[in-house]
């Protein structure tokens, strides 16, 4: 079985987790620290990030891109109705446009601001970067989502879902996204109704509930975190 290394609150993860949900495929999921990668796995991918994809015959598949297309292109048959990436180029560039809307922008206004102070910090040791979080990038973060929310909610205001009529790695990655920030209780659901309504639905996937049952030792998640009505 494939071994695919992880961290739980980590949204590229989370978007490979949810992706092999989806495509009812398994793997075998090791648990890593971001902020202290072993040695063996640094080897397998130089850059330091995760998810890394580690196949039966000692294949290596690095970043969240590259897991999540190499799924599609080896786990499904030619011609399968369930692409996460679209089934035409026009369809192909929106997911693809979206999936960088999140790990790129979302992450570096929202995610990142808000994950590292608030769990890297807190956990990791003083060589590692660890220690008080910096309160003005949590302002920030919690300042910026709003905004995201607002394109989420318009998007699913004129959409069956977020990067078109089906289901896509769109929704994944906004989603993962969104889950960790959740998971720290700095969504503000009631900011954008038709946001929190696409999330609903996401969040009440079959594939979404392993990430529900996700908790971090020494920090539980709020009650509305696997409240599939909240």
């Amino acid at each position: 079985m494939p071994r695919l290394f992880h961290f739980p609150l980590c949204p590229f993860s989370r978007r490979i987790r949810l992706t092999l949900g989806e495509l009812d495929l398994d793997a075998e999921l090791n648990e890593e620290q971001p902020w202290n990668l072993p040695a063996g796995l640094l080897k397998m991918n130089p850059a330091g990030t995760l998810p890394v994809l580690v196949e039966d015959n000692r294949a290596v598949i690095a970043g969240v891109e590259a897991v999540s297309e190499y799924l599609e292109e080896t786990r499904l048959p030619a011609g399968s109705e369930r692409s996460l990436l679209g089934k035409t180029p026009i369809e192909r560039a929106e997911v693809r446009r979206l999936v960088a809307w999140f790990d790129v922008k979302f992450h570096r206004e929202v995610s990142r601001q808000l994950l590292i102070e608030k769990i890297d910090r807190r956990f990791a040791g003083p060589e590692q970067g660890g220690g008080a979080p910096n309160m003005a990038a949590l302002r920030a973060g919690r300042t910026h989502i709003r905004a995201h929310l607002d394109y989420i909610g318009q998007l699913a205001e004129t959409r069956r879902w977020l990067g078109g009529d089906n289901l896509s790695s769109a929704d994944l990655a906004a989603a993962a996204h969104l889950s960790c920030i959740d998971y720290l209780g700095d969504v503000p659901w009631s900011a954008n109704a038709s946001a929190k309504g696409w999330y609903v639905r996401v969040k009440s996937r079959p594939s979404f509930r392993p990430l529900l049952a996700d908790q971090i030792r020494g920090m539980p998640p709020p009650r509305i975190y696997a409240d599939l009505d909240f």
